[in-house]
């Protein structure tokens, strides 16, 4: 990454000056490059002479100064200038500029390549809705989100493993239960009601008729008595069948499905865990409840684990989940992709995992904001227990699998979104997928009408890319290494359709002023050659997002 190689660049330019006594010795703090918001002001710019101007007990433009002439000779380095009010600017050079057009084609469709990870096993766990309904569009934002970054990060050098943990076990997973058997009975002439809290939409009467169909009346029992256990089971199989059908429909796969009741077997994490907490002395026991000591830990308060009813909370099943992530399994590092509400369990968890032998600090959590879904500037109700319930899988087969992940990947996480099933529909230029995708199959067309006039970019000189929009496309396209950096380290797929609207905008900007196939061959060569980097740089960025590049629109 060019970035790098110059962070580096002004590093050494530092120990060079201190080493010479233009600097005073002192340990000086990391390089950081950024990009200037004016195309004067360089390529890139440190401000690292404003940083350490105290340290050096200068001027910090004299400081400036004394590192622009000791910064080594680059080949992308045409020029360093120093500017007011301390920074040392950085100019690529054209002619390099130029070559990374060839240099971006001929690494093809795994550019750019790069190991951030360096092998660390990685776990993405994401979405991870009770299986007591089916998955909405709020569900559907932590989909795009937690698969975009798995994708991200195993492109970046990272072991990856994708899972989906089922909560089947629980209390809502009883009510669940006992409102299908309420609605299986009715199927059966019985004056049944749903419990209280129950779940009343029209996808548990579904559910009730397809294990009537299937079973007939085998789950029948005397009226009053209590539902057969493996009903309840039955409509969760059925259920997690259906997120996953509707989970794939927006192209989510998963490596793994986690059952929760696994975790509570005899003998199994849960077990060991509460008594590992026991021997470590990080359980009280009050109010006829078990509770884990994490006041003790550094947090607020202490956490229930064991109601005084006997059953789990969700709390402790969590800390024995996370003790089979990182112990059981042995996995680097985990990321967690929660909605906003979770916010509270996040210190909690670190510390149960902490308490049980694994890294807290291990543990990420990208929580993400509320979807307000719209239509017609009309806001549409999302709520699962509702009876009018708007599924991820409506708005998929309304909108299509790119835009709805398009459009749950716009906004940063934190920030809550509006989900424009309108825009999202419209085939003009003002739905950013569309404009991406069209820039994508242009370049096809461009590359087809090419082939059929016999040019190709075989032996293109990438030298002949002087022309402005082409320089600015190509320092575009130098850009991805770093958004994908960036997505990496600060859990922020949300750069990727940004990168890819903006580099869309600079190849339509290219394409309207530089005539690709025209009379001088060299040029269109060339032309051609930046237009294949291009559509590498497309694609790859489309694909990272789970998002098809159309060769034809």
């Amino acid at each position: 990454m060019i970035r790098d190689e110059l962070r580096e660049l002004v590093q050494q330019a530092l120990a060079a000056a201190q080493d010479a006594g233009d600097l005073p010795a002192f340990a000086a703090p990391d390089v950081s490059l950024e990009h200037p918001q004016r195309p004067e002001h360089g390529d890139f710019a440190a401000n690292l002479p404003l940083r350490i101007q105290g340290m050096a007990r200068m001027k910090a433009l004299d400081v400036g100064e004394a590192l622009r002439a000791r910064v080594p000779a680059h080949p992308a380095v045409t020029e360093v200038r120093v500017a007011p009010p301390g920074f040392l600017n950085l100019y690529l050079d054209p002619g390099w500029v130029a070559g990374q057009a060839r240099a971006i084609a001929d690494t093809g469709e795994a550019w750019p390549p790069l190991d951030i990870g360096g092998g660390t096993k990685t776990q993405v766990e994401y979405v991870s809705a009770n299986p007591t309904g089916p998955i909405h569009v709020g569900n559907g934002r932590g989909a795009a989100i937690g698969s975009t970054l798995a994708n991200v990060l195993r492109a970046t050098g990272h072991e990856v493993q994708e899972e989906y943990y089922i909560n089947d076990a629980g209390s809502q997973v009883g009510v669940f239960a006992r409102t299908l058997y309420a609605r299986y009975e009715q199927l059966f002439g019985r004056d049944a009601e749903i419990p209280e809290n129950g779940y009343p939409g029209e996808y548990m009467r579904d559910i009730a008729a397809r294990i009537r169909d299937e079973h007939g009346d085998g789950f029948l029992r005397p009226e009053g008595e209590p539902p057969d256990p493996q009903l309840g089971d039955e409509g969760i199989r059925l259920m997690v069948e259906q997120i996953r059908e509707d989970l794939a429909a927006m192209g989510v796969e998963y490596d793994r499905w986690f059952e929760e009741r696994s975790l509570q077997r005899e003998g199994g994490p849960y077990d060991h865990v509460l008594a590992l907490l026991r021997e470590q002395g990080h359980i009280v026991e009050r109010e006829g409840a078990v509770w884990f000591a994490s006041s003790q830990l550094g947090e607020s308060k202490d956490n229930v684990l064991i109601r005084s009813d006997g059953v789990p909370t969700y709390f402790a099943t969590d800390i024995a989940y996370h003790y089979d992530k990182f112990i059981l399994r042995g996995f680097d590092r985990v990321i967690d992709v929660w909605g906003a509400d979770h916010q509270g369990h996040v210190s909690r968890v670190k510390a149960g995992i902490a308490a049980t032998g694994g890294d807290g600090d291990a543990l990420d959590v990208l929580l993400y904001q509320l979807v307000t879904l719209k239509r017609s500037g009309a806001v549409v109700p999302l709520s699962k227990r509702a009876g009018e319930i708007v599924t991820l899988r409506e708005v998929v087969d309304e909108v299509g699998r790119d835009a709805a992940r398009f459009f749950f990947l716009l906004s940063s996480s934190g920030s809550a979104m509006d989900f424009d099933l309108e825009l999202a529909k419209r085939e003009t230029d003002e739905n950013p997928v569309y404009y991406v995708q069209y820039a994508h199959a242009r370049i096809a067309g461009v590359l087809r009408n090419a082939d059929e006039q016999g040019l190709s970019a075989e032996g293109a000189d990438p030298a002949l890319l002087t022309h402005e929009a082409e320089q600015a496309l190509i320092r575009k396209l130098l850009l991805l290494p770093e958004v994908l950096e960036e997505v990496v380290e600060e859990l922020a797929p949300h750069r990727l359709p940004h990168y890819a609207q903006e580099l869309a905008q600079s190849f339509h900007v290219f394409y309207t002023q530089c005539r690709v196939l025209g009379d001088d061959e060299a040029l269109s060569r060339a032309r051609l050659l930046l237009l294949e980097a291009t559509r590498i740089a497309l694609a790859r960025t489309l694909g990272l997002m789970g998002i098809s590049a159309p060769e034809r629109m």
